[in-house]
């Protein structure tokens, strides 16, 4: 079982392809996602789940632009985080619980998906830590975070897709906002 020391994080650059697609699975995470449910509109995002998501997530990959940043234990990926400007992320705009709460540039962290294996490890909160780095080399001062905040203690670690509160936490994130009872918004100044 691994610990949170021994994970380590990198970008999700091209090169890290093979590692990321291992992660997702032969189904491309939930049900043909392949963490492309932001980053399109609802149409796009259905029309593409499967192949058409898979296509289009290598292709940010390559484009230079990391799309998240996969976390390690040893050699194996055991995790992965979405992160982009907010402003990449259209499907965050059709939101109203989790429109903007202000008019400051942010970064938003939209998905997890933890190895089975490596979940309640602290692979989260060490993705959260890493995507502090990632966002400050971009130029970056704010990351933002939408994570779920069961109201049963008892919640599908399949369901935490957007990270739990408490991992934001444990990470230094701050609740900002909170139009539902389970979904606060999380932010991190740098």
């Amino acid at each position: 079982m691994a610990e949170a020391a021994r994970i380590s994080v990198a970008p999700a650059s091209a090169g890290r392809w093979a590692d990321f697609e291992k992660l997702m699975g032969k189904r491309g995470g939930a049900g043909g996602c392949w963490c492309m449910l932001w980053r399109l509109s609802h149409a796009d995002f259905e029309a593409g789940k499967g192949a058409a998501n898979r296509k289009a997530i290598k292709a940010i990959f390559e484009s230079g632009t990391p799309p998240g940043l996969i976390a390690y234990d040893g050699g194996e990926p055991v995790g992965w985080c979405s992160i982009a400007p907010r402003t990449e992320l259209p499907r965050l705009k059709s939101t109203r619980v989790l429109k903007p709460i202000d008019d400051q540039p942010v970064w938003s962290v939209t998905c997890f998906l933890i190895k089975r294996s490596h979940r309640r490890r602290g692979v989260s909160v060490a993705l959260l830590r890493a995507a502090e780095d990632f966002v400050r080399r971009q130029g970056g001062t704010i990351i933002e975070g939408y994570p779920i905040e069961p109201a049963k203690s008892a919640y599908p670690d399949t369901f935490a897709w957007t990270g739990l509160a408490s991992a934001f936490r444990k990470a230094g994130f701050e609740e900002k906002a909170r139009r539902s009872e389970t979904r606060p918004i999380m932010r991190r100044t740098l």
